[in-house]
């Protein structure tokens, strides 16, 4: 699964690096710890271009009674295409979610240790996700996504099980292309990224908390 991630870009470096429009007025802060129920920025296209928009994390379709009382953070990329819940997002709303890294626990006796793992370059990259907007008289609008997972690579599995599909620049490509995908491009898009090109180390557990921020949330533990 993936439940908190780093993203400290700012907007404008955002809207350059996947050529996207950036609406006037968004701005956010750099985020350490990205926590579920946040608002985060994602890179989606409605049929006028790529633009970079925040919703909030933790997947409302649009169908949901009363704003939705389940509301996934991740969306497991076996059987995405048949699950209901995520079927019709998965063929006309995907969207790259831009991030620097991510955090799993690895079970370690009666605790857990936090783990981070970004690209062994250290650059920003997207996962794979989906969104959707949930709207209804009197009770407003709410633009929500999930992060798309999949099985662990060799690095990762040695925490946890799964991790979030992170794009390559040939898979955001595709993923960012209007319409379904083939099964071909689905499976080329959703496999786990190479281990090989991944660093990770473990941190303290200050970042437990989603309350806390900060590039403190990173730093090798002791």
């Amino acid at each position: 699964m993936c439940g908190r991630y780093v993203q400290t870009s700012p907007a404008d470096a955002l809207a350059t690096r996947f050529g996207a429009r950036l609406p006037e007025g968004i701005a956010w802060t750099p985020r350490w710890n990205v926590a579920p129920s946040t608002p985060a920025p994602v890179v989606r296209d409605e049929g006028c271009g790529a633009s970079v928009a925040l919703l909030t994390w933790g997947f409302v379709p649009s169908w949901a009674k009363a704003g939705g009382t389940i509301r996934p953070i991740n969306a497991r990329a076996e059987g995405l295409r048949e699950k209901p819940l995520f079927r019709d997002a998965l063929k006309r709303r995907r969207a790259l979610v831009p991030a620097d890294g991510f955090y799993e626990w690895k079970a370690e006796g009666k605790g857990k240790t936090p783990w981070f793992f970004r690209l062994a370059s250290g650059a920003p990259f997207a996962f794979a996700g989906i969104w959707d907007r949930w709207s209804a008289p009197g009770a407003g609008t709410i633009e929500s996504f999930a992060i798309v997972t999949t099985g662990a690579n060799e690095l990762v599995g040695s925490v946890h099980a799964r991790m979030p599909v992170i794009l390559d620049a040939e898979g955001e490509e595709i993923w960012r292309r209007d319409g379904a995908l083939s099964p071909a491009e689905l499976e080329r898009c959703l496999a786990p990224f190479p281990a090989a090109g991944m660093d990770a180390w473990p941190v303290s557990t200050w970042v437990n908390a989603p309350a806390h921020d900060g590039a403190r949330c990173v730093e090798p533990a002791p």
